[in-house]
């Protein structure tokens, strides 16, 4: 056997046994647990947060066109007004 068979071999058992281990039983019932505990916060998804973000980010980007534009209309006017 060489020593390649033997150490995936010896992976294999080692992966059966956690498998069947009450660590993995403990794991599994942890994870359930704060699945459980998560569920009943207020919190959001990572892609509910993504989305957000990526509406935000246009929503900045449109406000900061505006002030542009609001910018560049008061000038105008300011140009335009009648000099007292």
């Amino acid at each position: 056997m060489d020593m390649n068979n033997f150490f995936n071999d010896l992976q294999g058992k080692i992966n059966q046994a956690m498998e069947s281990s009450p660590a993995k039983d403990i794991e599994r019932n942890v994870k359930a647990m704060m699945t459980q505990g998560f569920s009943k916060l207020d919190l959001v998804t990572r892609e509910e947060f993504d989305i957000q973000a990526q509406v935000l980010a246009k929503t900045r980007a449109k406000l900061e066109a505006l002030e542009l534009r609001v910018a560049e209309l008061e000038a105008r006017l300011t140009e335009t007004a009648p000099k007292v």
